[in-house]
């Protein structure tokens, strides 16, 4: 046994002989090696200017290589889209889209059963795009260094973006795989797709999808489409002017589109001969004859397609097939919407008009308006002032900051804490911290009931309401209304200073409208594949909608919002016969105007501002939003019938002190005789007025956040 143990442990000492052996006989070598290299590079051995240089060199390579991985880490998630078989078509459709009477209302997507061959498209339709989109083409490996360096010159030298330095493969990656959002991520990421687009096609095919996808307005992809939509030719027959005029569009296919602005089109399309001719595929003898005969676009000028409301319907066509297999499987569809072709057309007339007459005077350039059924169907949508002048649809992707038009959400959360319409609340100057907000026109008026508070739009009243029962509550209701936006939790959340959008805002208040049912945004009816099969319908494919309020409440906020437009802030949105709710809306600097109302039969969004954030000439929500509002709401009720509003009893309404007081109230539209700087003199010295007599009323004082508990009377 001894012995045993004695030849077990000699086993373990040879074999960490062996290791440290091993490890001694591998350092010698390693050091040796180093050595011979060593003395090999010192033969190389730069000195001075050129030890410099090779240093720089080196450093600038290391953190070259650290910098593409870091940058190709970044852009991975971009590559997701390119695991699918059918990455070139994932998001493809081609809809017709029809009213909700079954007219058709227009089209959007990619035409995919009309594709032509590459080398059957006119030699200079192709020599057009090349020259103007990029020259170089053919000779780089997707990303054009040398075009980008010359566009940055150019860029520069004209102190704006003259030029665009993206390739055709870059412009491709984009429409295909992102979108349209202006970072510096996005370009990255379009980089990278780019050279993994080279890698993968050739050079025809990539300039075939390119000519198929690419925008060219009028809500048509792909120059196949566009020259029947624009010449009612087959793109074959395309003359050098017409295929000059169409290479003009990539740029901006809304701005030069010839339908829309035939001399802004040709205009553009001279330059793509100029461009032509600088590239050398053309002589300026072989385009004379395009510059003195220009193409002649067919006349639509009695088409008046809804494009901002299509647009967004072709987006909601793409998330509907996400979460339905059959759709997403058959990419040429019919889609009847819930649009109202007539409301349409009066809800462009009333913001056209409003920002006719009052644009200049009260410096407000931009207006969207969303109005829908009570149950969120979209039956009008105005995202903006002209489409052809700017295709950003600020009914749906704008967010600005709400004002007091957010202020029902946490009279809302507090009627479902405990408080009610008559509970009182001291309306005076109040400090957290650093900051003490006001109220409009810098005046208190002491213990208000919340009714009051909400109808005259106190500031001060939802501040303490929400230091009470706390701001994530907030938060929770107005996410479970419909806002679908992050709301910031701060301390001014509750006088509306988080950014939300217009369809947002129309679908929560639609929630009040529909009795405390959640009434999210759709459009989408019916969709029909190209074979007349019905691949969806909403009545029998989407569940029950569900209770998001109580309906006590409800009824409880539906009188307040009547009264706010009876005898509230809102009067300027009464309509004769018509109970009608809603709240209105300014923030700082008059940089957003709201009004937000509904009656039963419809909910409508009006937003004012101006697009740089500029402030506008004292735009109220009462002012030129209440006005638009009542215009497009008065046509709407015409000839209907009126459904009740939740809670509301409209007999006793029209009898109500509020309603006769509001009556003879002298802060009421002046008439229309009066001119309208007189009218804002006037509605300026009223509302100082109002604030003399509110400050007598209320007194003086100080006071903290605390509020007292609900429903408790507070005393002076």
């Amino acid at each position: 046994m001894h012995r045993k143990r004695r030849s077990f442990g000699q086993f373990l000492l040879s074999i960490d002989a062996f290791v440290d052996t091993a490890l001694w006989k591998s350092g010698t070598f390693l050091r040796r090696a180093f050595e011979r290299y060593d003395a090999f590079l010192r033969q190389f051995r730069a000195r001075g200017v050129w030890r410099g240089l090779a240093e720089l060199s080196s450093d600038g390579l290391t953190f070259g290589i650290l910098g593409f991985i870091v940058v190709l880490a970044f852009a991975q998630p971009a590559f997701e889209a390119t695991r699918y078989a059918d990455w070139k078509t994932t998001d493809d459709f081609a809809v017709t889209f029809l009213d909700r009477f079954g007219n058709e209302i227009g089209r959007r997507g990619i035409v995919l059963n009309d594709s032509v061959p590459l080398d059957q498209i006119p030699d200079s339709l192709i020599k057009a795009t090349l020259a103007t989109e990029d020259r170089r083409f053919f000779d780089h490996f997707g990303i054009d260094i040398v075009g980008t360096f010359r566009a940055m010159v150019e860029n520069a030298r004209a102190g704006t973006v003259v030029q665009g330095g993206s390739s055709i493969t870059q412009q491709l990656a984009k429409n295909l795989f992102l979108t349209n959002e202006r970072t510096l991520g996005r370009k990255v990421k379009e980089a990278y797709l780019a050279l993994w687009l080279e890698a993968n096609l050739t050079k025809q095919e990539i300039l075939k999808l390119y000519l198929d996808r690419a925008y060219m307005g009028g809500g048509v992809f792909g120059v196949t489409a566009a020259a029947e939509f624009y010449f009612n030719k087959n793109v074959r027959e395309l003359s050098l002017a017409e295929s000059a005029m169409l290479a003009g569009l990539y740029k901006a296919p809304t701005r030069y589109a010839p339908h829309i602005n035939l001399p802004a089109a040709r205009a553009r399309a001279n330059e793509v001969l100029t461009n032509m001719v600088q590239a050398r595929f053309l002589t300026e003898g072989q385009v004379i004859g395009a510059r003195r005969n220009p193409a002649v676009a067919v006349d639509r000028s009695e088409d008046q397609l809804p494009e901002y409301f299509l647009d967004w319907a072709l987006e909601e066509v793409k998330s509907l097939a996400r979460r339905l297999p059959a759709l997403s499987r058959d990419r040429i569809v019919t889609v009847r919407t819930t649009f109202d072709p007539a409301l349409q057309k009066q809800a462009d007339l009333a913001v056209e008009t409003v920002l006719r007459e009052n644009g200049k005077v009260r410096d407000v350039n931009s207006a969207a308006l969303v109005a829908m059924a009570t149950d969120g169907g979209v039956v009008a949508m105005v995202g903006g002032r002209s489409y052809g002048e700017s295709q950003f649809n600020r009914a749906v992707n704008a967010l600005r900051q709400p004002g007091s038009s957010f202020k029902p959400f946490v009279y809302m959360t507090a009627f479902m804490n405990g408080y009610n319409k008559d509970s009182i609340v001291p309306d005076r100057p109040i400090r957290i911290g650093n900051w003490a907000p006001q109220n409009y026109g810098r005046s208190f008026r002491g213990p208000v009931t919340l009714k009051l508070a909400l109808t005259k739009s106190i500031n001060t009243i939802p501040i303490r309401l929400s230091l009470a029962i706390g701001r994530d509550k907030i938060i929770e209701t107005a996410y479970q209304m419909g806002i679908s936006h992050e709301l910031q939790n701060s301390l001014s959340l509750p006088i509306g200073s988080s950014d939300v959008s217009v369809i947002d805002m129309a679908a929560s208040y639609s929630t009040f409208a529909n009795g405390g049912f959640q009434a999210l945004p759709y459009t989408i009816l019916e969709v029909e594949n190209s074979n007349g099969r019905t691949l969806y319908r909403r009545e029998q494919d989407e569940a029950p909608v569900r209770r998001v309020l109580p309906a006590d409440k409800v009824a409880e906020m539906n009188e307040i919002l009547v009264n706010v437009v009876e005898a509230g802030t809102g009067r300027r949105a009464r309509i004769d016969g018509v109970v009608a709710a809603g709240k209105t809306g300014t923030t700082n600097a008059y940089r957003d105007a709201w009004f937000v109302g509904y009656t039963g039969n419809f909910t409508a969004a009006v937003w004012y501002g101006n697009d740089d954030f500029t402030s506008t000439r004292r735009v109220t929500g009462g002012s030129l939003p209440a006005m638009t509002w009542q215009k497009f709401m008065a046509y709407a009720h015409e000839g209907i019938d009126l459904v009740p509003m939740p809670g509301v009893d409209a007999d006793s309404l029209q009898s109500s002190p509020a309603v006769a007081a509001a009556g003879t109230d002298d802060t009421r539209p002046q008439p229309r005789l009066l001119q309208r700087q007189t009218q804002i003199v006037l509605d300026e010295i009223g509302q100082q007025l109002s604030g003399v007599k509110a400050r007598a009323d209320a007194g003086t004082g100080q006071e903290t956040g605390a509020l007292a508990a609900p429903g408790a009377r507070v005393t002076q």
